[in-house]
């Protein structure tokens, strides 16, 4: 790559690079280019990125480099000390006001794209549409994976609302898509199943659970037009992809994560760290595979680490299996509460609400009482009234807030540590 072979003529030694992105090719050109060279260590963040934040960042990890619009600027920052393998940085998931980053190895994105190569079934005439941020762990990853085939990615910036969007689908010949359950909620109230879009062959999500109607209606589309829908799972901890859905099960299962991408391994633990071989018990979900990362960073002396995860990790889901060896999501460990000494799920209860009251909400709280955030004040008594019925939890133990909207990221996750400043 003539990029590549600029950066290592133009950079001396191994350096910290701070890389804003947008989805364009002189962005996604640039950071393949330092990961080929191996000089430069890219932090890939949005062009976007909270001044503060930003300025934070800075402060902590004095990068040698900062890459934006094309141009690469030398700082004043001494050169920091990375460790040999460390390839890239990312901020860990929803890390809004966070300097806490995941350090990757040049072995993560290797495996990466092997094992989602692999599942997903790609090949060298793929067309895959980039939609997710580039500085989003999927995002990346869908690179990785289409590239080790000699795919050929269509990159747009182009909002999903915006009808010239959908155009250049339909004129480049995008035969996928990749998205987050937020993501299909714009194509559902878009009327993609009214358009005409005959090179599309693969739909696949990731990115958080997707409530079930969504699911499987994307899902019985694509049975019923002879597509593929796999539902994905992972995290930025793992180079994204962890688990899959196999398509032939997309229906009959909607709302699993699948098994384990090829050469990894799933399993679960009790409280006692012992594992669980019941189907359909619940304990903490771990990982093992060769795109487990090197682990995170919280200042500039963590560039130099080591791997500290070994190629395993315990993710903080909890999950259950079935009998035909799928995954299912319980929650997330932490996010429970004891109202009247009963053990509440807040991810369930958002689930609950989701599915009964079709408003988007969040839910946080103590153990004294339970948050409810929503966006529809109509619904007020009626969330309030389904989560006593469903819980069998007195109502007073849910407080009911209205707001605007439930604050976000870019690719639809929410930000609960937001909520008490609203």
């Amino acid at each position: 790559m003539r990029r590549a072979d600029y950066i290592t003529s133009a950079v001396r030694e191994r350096s910290l690079c701070f890389m804003l992105v947008e989805n364009n090719v002189c962005s996604v050109e640039w950071v393949m280019a330092s990961l080929v060279s191996r000089r430069l260590v890219p932090l890939v963040i949005s062009a976007k990125t909270d001044e503060a934040l930003y300025n934070r960042l800075l402060d902590t990890y004095k990068p040698a480099y900062i890459w934006q619009g094309g141009e690469l600027i030398r700082t004043n920052n001494a050169i920091t000390e990375l460790h040999p393998e460390l390839s890239h940085l990312l901020p860990t998931s929803g890390s809004t006001g966070s300097q806490k980053l995941v350090r990757h190895c040049y072995g993560n994105i290797e495996a990466a794209g092997l094992n989602i190569a692999t599942f997903f079934g790609l090949k060298e005439t793929d067309r895959p549409l980039m939609v997710l941020p580039l500085y989003y762990t999927m995002g990346m990853s869908m690179l990785f994976s289409h590239l080790r085939v000699g795919a050929t990615v269509l990159i747009t910036n182009l909002s999903m609302t915006d009808a010239a969007f959908w155009k250049f689908m339909k004129d480049a010949r995008a035969t996928s898509f990749t998205g987050v359950p937020y993501s299909f909620r714009i194509l559902s109230l878009m009327r993609f199943f009214r358009m005409d879009l005959p090179d599309l062959e693969l739909l696949t999500q990731g990115g958080g659970k997707m409530p079930r109607e969504l699911n499987i209606k994307f899902a019985e589309w694509c049975r019923d037009h002879n597509k593929r829908w796999i539902a994905t799972y992972g995290q930025s901890e793992c180079t994204a992809r962890m688990a899959y859905l196999p398509p032939q099960w997309a229906v009959e299962k909607a709302g699993s994560i699948g098994i384990a991408v090829p050469n990894g391994e799933l399993w679960l633990i009790d409280e006692n760290g012992n594992r669980i071989t019941t189907p359909h018990t619940e304990g903490e979900m771990c990982y093992r595979g060769k795109n487990v990362t090197m682990g995170y960073a919280a200042c500039t002396a963590d560039l130099a680490k080591g791997d500290e995860r070994n190629g395993s990790i315990r993710t903080g889901d909890l999950a259950y299996f079935d009998e035909d060896g799928c995954y299912y999501i319980a929650g997330r460990k932490g996010r429970f509460l004891k109202l009247f000494g009963m053990r509440v799920g807040l991810d369930e209860c958002e689930q609950i609400i989701a599915d009964n009251c079709q408003t988007d909400c969040a839910c946080v709280g103590t153990d004294e009482k339970m948050i409810v955030y929503i966006t529809d004040a109509a619904k007020t008594q009626a969330v309030k009234d389904t989560l006593a019925e469903k819980t069998h939890i007195v109502a007073t133990s849910f407080e009911i807030r209205v707001i605007d909207a439930i604050p976000k990221n870019e690719t639809g996750k929410k930000l609960y540590s937001k909520l008490d400043k609203i």
